[in-house]
């Protein structure tokens, strides 16, 4: 079926249904960022691939929410289908839940899967549109009774995550977890979010592509946990082990019949922000409302993680140097597309001992495609490279021992005098944000103006926010830190590894981001309390042809010339003659 035909499918079932509205969210039953195919509803009625959207559907009208990230990729995806594009954040456009105000009448039914709706999304639904006085019809995906070929659910092995990488084992996780439980006074904890439950259980996956997590479902309780998933994905010994740990495991789908037998005397610690409706409906037992407590126990890494991180940037700087050295040989002599960069830059790093995939799709965007903040290479826009403008590549690697995001924007040839000033307004940001000194207890949005300072001074800005959580060998975006201009209570703490990325985009033209990965760390006390700095860990040169040295203060320069020593001193030791001459040219001081 087209999307057009998708659409009317689901209104015909809408009309049966007695349903006047139809939400699609992106996630799926854990609110994962990034889903299998089995879960990807929003993408198939609408044909929009980007991981974050909202799709409405009414008997006349359907619409597409989508922040800005994805404003040119949307527009592109969305022609033709008959789905209306709402950009998120931008004057003057509605909200899905203001647009449905205006679109419904009294008492109106509006529908959605129950299962890949978060309570928190439930709750604001319902407050949204109280004036309408809606019924909610929660119980059936419509989307399965039309998706005919719909994937089935994955079944790669589950397999564990040594404690020689994990520095922690699973019983010293758990210890933790019940210590907060207790404190509480909580008897069980339920936890559905699939990157906590790897991180607790030392656990890896192959379910989502790039993110090392297996679907499934945890409970914990006092002296026990229960694992709830496909039991075939364990090999014998890997259950043995969990046994010894007193983990046992069951079928996937008996949660829900497990948490409808826990008595009203009983309490269930969860996360209504990364739990669904359906399993809030299924709780019998008081339920205890907080964040699950791995997000911030698994956001502070321990020093086997830090120690593991900082050797797999090595690793993926090595990559890169063997990359763009490679690029630097060939282009201009053999064909290179973008899809040709995405190739060289997972062979590469797969050459790496530690390598075990990529940390997300390699962005590889070349002149105005890097206006779009999360481009995606499509057969019909792989474009070949020539010796001129900006090539943005924003790529990292999944290793056994860390988790890597690098973006580098790198001229192919001569530069206007635009791009040059731009491109150097995007690093100082980001050096500002690498120098910061500031009080334990500050917020990511308390320092995100460091790294939009010099582009606000010049009346330009970015869209997106300035930094996320880092998983180690787990998911490239974690929380509970993040440095944007959103108020997030969470303070940035030591242990933290999260991106600095700040970035400036030119529709139409090109776009710049820079990117490393910073960890928070103690830097000194004072009387005036604990003061907190970033090391940065990413090890990979800028390119300082592309920049206006002029625009440089001193700090800037030094900051710079230091980082691009450490790069060489850490990077060449592993270099052949070659690379060694390459990454010392690339390394010079300004």
């Amino acid at each position: 079926m087209t999307i057009f035909e998708r659409v009317n499918a689901l209104r015909s079932l809408m009309e049966e249904k007695e349903i006047d509205a139809y939400i699609i969210t992106s996630s799926d039953p854990h609110m994962s960022e990034y889903v299998p195919e089995h879960w990807k509803s929003r993408q198939w009625i609408s044909g929009f691939t980007g991981s974050a959207g909202t799709v409405v559907i009414t008997n006349k009208k359907a619409g597409l929410w989508t922040d800005s990230r994805y404003f040119l990729q949307a527009e592109k995806q969305l022609e033709g289908s008959g789905i209306e594009l709402f950009k998120m954040g931008t004057p003057g456009v509605p909200t899905h839940y203001q647009w449905l105000l205006s679109e419904l009448e009294l008492e109106a039914n509006i529908g959605f899967n129950g299962t890949c709706f978060s309570i928190a999304q439930a709750k604001e639904l319902k407050n949204a549109l109280a004036n309408l006085s809606i019924h909610t019809c929660d119980e059936e995906d419509l989307i399965n009774v039309i998706w005919t070929d719909r994937p089935s659910l994955p079944k790669n092995k589950i397999f564990e995550h040594a404690v020689e990488f994990a520095g922690k084992s699973r019983k010293e996780k758990l210890a933790s977890i019940r210590d907060i439980m207790h404190k509480l006074d909580a008897t069980h904890h339920f936890i559905g979010s699939l990157d906590d439950i790897a991180w607790v259980f030392n656990l890896r996956g192959q379910d989502i592509d790039f993110n090392p997590v297996a679907i499934a479902y945890a409970l914990i309780n006092k002296e026990t946990c229960c694992l709830y998933l496909d039991q075939s994905k364990l090999d014998n010994q890997l259950i043995q082990n969990l046994k010894q740990d007193d983990i046992i495991t069951t079928d996937y789908k008996n949660i829900c019949d497990d948490l409808e037998e826990l008595s009203g005397s009983e309490n269930v610690l969860l996360d209504i922000n990364r739990s669904n409706l359906k399993i809030y409906d299924s709780i019998r037992a008081n339920i205890i409302k907080r964040e699950n407590p791995s997000q911030l126990l698994k956001s502070l890494k321990n020093a086997t993680e830090i120690k593991g991180t900082k050797e797999a940037m090595i690793e993926d700087g090595v990559a890169l140097t063997k990359f763009f050295c490679w690029l630097d040989e060939n282009l201009g002599k053999t064909k290179i597309t973008e899809f040709t960069v995405n190739d060289k830059l997972r062979y590469y790093r797969s050459q790496q001992k530690n390598f075990v995939s990529e940390s997300f799709g390699s962005i590889v965007a070349y002149k105005d495609h890097g206006a779009s903040p999360h481009y995606s290479t499509t057969v019909e826009s792989d474009c070949e490279l020539k010796a001129e403008g900006l090539l943005l590549i924003d790529s990292g690697g999944q290793y056994m021992n860390g988790t890597t995001d690098i973006t580098r924007t790198t001229s192919l040839g001569e530069l206007t005098k635009d791009e040059k000033i731009d491109s150097t307004l995007v690093l100082k940001g980001m050096i500002q944000m690498s120098l910061a000194v500031f009080p334990k207890g500050t917020r990511g949005c308390n320092i995100d103006i460091l790294a939009r300072q010099a582009l606000w001074m010049h009346g330009k800005d970015y869209g997106h926010g300035t930094g996320h959580g880092v998983g180690c060998f787990l998911n490239v975006h974690e929380g509970p830190q993040s440095i944007r201009q959103n108020l997030n209570e969470q303070a940035i703490l030591p242990g933290m590894i999260t991106s600095n990325e700040p970035g400036f985009y030119k529709e139409g033209r090109y776009g710049i981001r820079h990117e490393n990965l910073i960890l928070c760390k103690e830097k000194f006390s004072t009387e005036f309390g604990q003061f907190l700095e970033f090391e940065t860990l990413t090890l990979f040169p800028f390119d300082t042809k592309a920049l206006d040295i002029d625009l440089l203060n001193e700090m800037e320069k030094n900051w710079l010339n230091n980082y691009h020593q450490k790069v060489y001193d850490s990077l060449s030791p592993l270099l052949d003659e070659k690379h060694q001459v390459w990454l010392k040219a690339k390394t010079q001081a300004i």
